[in-house]
This record gives structure tokens, sequence and C-alpha cells, in this order.
């Protein structure tokens, strides 16, 4: 039996574990030491021109929260026109993450400027710089990831968007906010809910049909509403658009059967402002 030659197996195993060994600790102890860097929280945004808020795209941090305000540089490039299509509300081209904190935010205020050209527009917002400069910008080769984000703005039709509905009654009014508007064509539209009150507040969500006549006049053609009782789930009307305040009023006219056998036709005033 070669009792060298089985040494220097046994030494070469040992010396080769206690390699391993040593190896697997380093990268269990190794730490991230940075650089920390700013980045959009989203690569992309899309919304209709007709959302009424104002959009918050944001900007976060990635690392420990400092005891100082970071204040990141961006730049905007596009198709869609500052004044026209979109406003930054607070200073154009600087977003700051506050002290203790991680996330800013760039405001766009969306302008409704529909014309019944189904297009979109879009925005590109690049970060440029940081500071403090112990922070970098984007992840990854040359800072790619997370530099940019493309906002995109979904033309509406004239009418489309969120609308606070009222109805009156004599001297009684019921608000109901957050109907939705909206169409396909830019022609015949559809209210999510005309329902204000009428039928128990949120109870029954019924939608109406209207047409633009393209002088400002609407139609409500005779239309059955089957979340509505038979005998009065026809409804049909008139109404208008004023372009001033973009106010929509609407008369609706429901038929009422009677039990002697003679309808009665209720007209209801509803009128929707523009949120």
């Amino acid at each position: 039996m070669n009792w060298k030659r089985i040494q220097s197996v046994v030494f070469l195993s040992l010396l080769l574990g206690t390699a391993f060994f040593a190896c697997e600790k380093s990268d269990i102890d190794r730490t991230f030491e940075g650089p920390y860097f700013v980045r959009f929280t989203d690569s992309s945004l899309t919304y209709r021109e007709s959302f009424s808020q104002p959009v918050a795209i944001r900007v976060h941090h990635v690392g420990p929260q400092l005891s100082e305000p970071i204040t990141v540089n961006y730049t905007i490039s596009g198709t869609a026109r500052e004044g026209k299509d979109y406003a930054i509300q607070g200073t154009k081209g600087t977003v700051t993450i506050p002290a203790n904190q991680s996330f800013g935010e760039i405001k766009v205020k969306l302008i409704n400027n529909a014309n019944n050209i189904l297009e979109s527009q879009t925005l590109t917002f690049t970060l440029t710089g940081v500071q403090p400069s112990s922070l970098k910008v984007g992840l990854g080769k040359e800072g790619v990831l997370g530099r940019s984000l493309t906002f995109t703005i979904q033309d509406d039709c004239l009418f489309g968007g969120s609308y606070t509905g009222v109805l009156k009654v004599g001297n009684q009014s019921v608000t109901l906010k957050n109907i939705a508007i909206s169409s396909t064509d830019c022609k015949t539209y559809t209210i999510a809910n005309w329902n204000i009150g009428l039928f128990s507040l949120n109870a029954i969500k019924v939608p109406l049909n209207f047409v633009d006549n393209g002088d400002n006049s609407l139609t409500i053609p005779a239309q059955v509403t089957t979340e509505l009782q038979a005998g009065y789930d026809t409804v049909r009307g008139t109404g208008s658009w004023n372009p001033q305040n973009r106010q929509i009023t609407l008369n609706l006219r429901l038929k009422l059967p009677r039990d002697n056998g003679k309808d009665t036709t209720l007209t209801l005033p509803f009128t929707y402002i523009p949120e």
C-alpha cells in the first residue's frame, strides 16, 4: 500500500474542502456596498386625456433612506404638447425625494382638448442627474434600467370622462360622483349610471345611451332598460351640451303604467358636471 500517495490524496481533499468552505463563507458574508440609485417606479403609464385628477409619476430611491432630500433632474420629450395636452405641476425638470423618505412624485395634469379625433400622444421622461452625487441614476450598464418612463395620453371623445350627476326634482336634489361617460365612435355615448337617487342610490346602476347630434343637442333614443321593472323600462328623451362649462343636460322621459290603463310620462332633468 502506498501510504505517501494516500496521505497526498487526503491532504489535497482537505485543502480543496477548506478552500470551498472559505469561498462559500465569503459569498455569504458579502454585502451590497452600493452605489445606490434612483429610478422611475414604472416603465410606462397610460391615461385618457379626460382623466381629471393629477397623475403622479413616482421616482424612488433604491437604498436606505437618507436624512437629507434627494434632488433628481429629468427631461421631457415626445409628441404631446405642453399647455395643450398636459401641464407639469410644480417645478418642471426637478423632482425631490424628501428626507427620510423613499419616493418623490412628478405631477402631470392632463388637458382634455377632446376633439373627436381618437389618437394618442406620448411623453418620455428621462432622469439625467441626482444629488447627492453619491447616488447613481438607473441600474445596470450605463444606468439604463429605470432611467426613462413612457407616458401615453389617449385621446377621448368630446363628452368622454368622469362626471358628477345631479337630479333635481322640485326643491330636492341628489348628487352622485364618479359617473363614467364613454364612447367608441364619438357619436353614441353611454352613461354608466343615470340612476341618481331614483331607484335607490347605488343599488341599481342603470346605463343609458345618448347620441350627439353635432349641434350641441343630444337625443336619447327609445331604449329598454332591463334593470328596471317591466312596464317602467322604456326610456327616451332629449338633451344639450354647454361648450363653455362642458356640462351635459338630459331630460329623460320615463313612462309609468297605471292601473286604469292611462300611462303617465315622467320627465326627469339630469345634469352631468365634468370632474
